[in-house]
């Protein structure tokens, strides 16, 4: 798919100088630009390599002024940085922008399919499953019986999403994603057996929310694990049965939530992060990565460690920390000399 210089500049409220007719059909780093590429100028360090870019059309700055001959198309916009942004935001719609129904996919009779909704090969949707306007369920996708996916929401390839679960409106679910497995519960027995407890509730995802490859989200033990409004997870983390995290929360990589630990709104929430079941961490909470959280965390408290303390009263210990070798040693003469004398 190819993009005149014109079509662009238009796009992003900006002009042409140079060949409004020249065509791109693929983005760049303004220091690897190829022919037929576009790219970008934001960073003043990187002015040099517009002289000797490939690239056909680069955006910059409206104040840019060149100081040596130029090869290469310029779009003017007031800020260069944000309109490759959008740009590249537009290039994802359209790259994203399918549209039909696979006749290798397996969609229940019962089921209810929107407009404009693509689905894959060998996607499976079940019974009484609501698909909704504009959604893409990308190949080898599995829809539970009873789910509910909102519209404009995108379920890429091998994501499950198990029975009786409810996704909001404009979601990402990146590849692999589980959602609504089974929770991890198990009640001892005299035997030292473990029996298993019937996990019998759902997921709710609300509006807004993107979640990263291979996480998973456990359905609720009774009643819902919910993910609300504007929630961002990263790869790789899991969310125990009953947990609740606020809107606009983010979690990075590798974090662990055990069950029924409810999460405040606008949290910050580091990587390989491991968090007790049954707390309460409170809103605008920021928590560094591999903090290991045992027990309530208030509203807007910075905290790290494991277990976590708050962020200054670790930065202190650890100057103490380094030295701990240099203290035993020391301690050790003392001990050493008082026996001695």
């Amino acid at each position: 798919m190819k993009f005149t210089a014109e079509f662009i500049a238009n796009a992003l409220k900006g002009r042409v100088e140079g060949n409004s007719g020249i065509e791109v059909s693929k983005l760049s780093k303004i220091e690897e630009g190829t022919e037929g590429s576009l790219s970008f100028l934001a960073n003043p360090k990187y002015t040099s390599y517009i002289y000797d870019t490939k690239a056909s059309i680069v955006i910059v700055n409206e104040d840019f002024i060149a100081t040596k001959p130029l090869t290469c198309t310029l779009i003017r916009v007031n800020d260069a940085y944000t309109s490759f942004s959008q740009l590249l935001d537009l290039y994802n719609q359209v790259k994203n922008n399918k549209v039909g129904i696979s006749p290798q996919a397996a969609i229940a009779k019962s089921a209810t399919i929107g407009k404009d909704v693509y689905i894959g090969e060998f996607v499976v949707i079940g019974e009484n499953a609501v698909i909704e306007d504009h959604s893409k369920i990308y190949p080898q996708t599995y829809i539970g019986d009873n789910c509910k996916i909102g519209k404009n929401t995108i379920l890429f390839p091998g994501v499950k999403v198990y029975s009786d679960c409810i996704i909001g409106s404009n979601c990402t679910f990146h590849a692999g994603v589980v959602i609504g497995s089974d929770g991890f519960g198990f009640a001892p027995q005299s035997d030292n057996n473990y029996k298993k407890v019937a996990q019998i509730g759902n997921v709710i995802i609300e509006d807004d929310v993107e979640i990263g490859a291979n996480t998973t989200i456990d359905r609720a033990t009774l009643g819902s694990t919910i993910i609300r409004k504007g929630v961002k997870l990263d790869n790789l983390i899991q969310i125990a049965h009953n947990v609740e995290i606020g809107e606009n929360t983010v979690m990075a990589a590798l974090s662990g939530i055990s069950g029924s630990t409810k999460i405040g709104k606008n949290c910050m929430i580091g990587g390989q992060v491991g968090m007790n079941g049954h707390i309460k961490v409170g809103d605008n909470v920021k928590i560094g990565a591999q903090a290991g959280i045992m027990s309530n965390v208030p509203d807007g408290k910075t905290i790290i460690g494991s277990p976590a303390i708050e962020v200054g009263a670790f930065m202190k210990s650890s100057v103490y920390f380094k030295k701990l070798p240099e203290l035993a040693q020391k301690l050790y003469s003392m001990e050493k000399k008082l026996n001695a004398d």
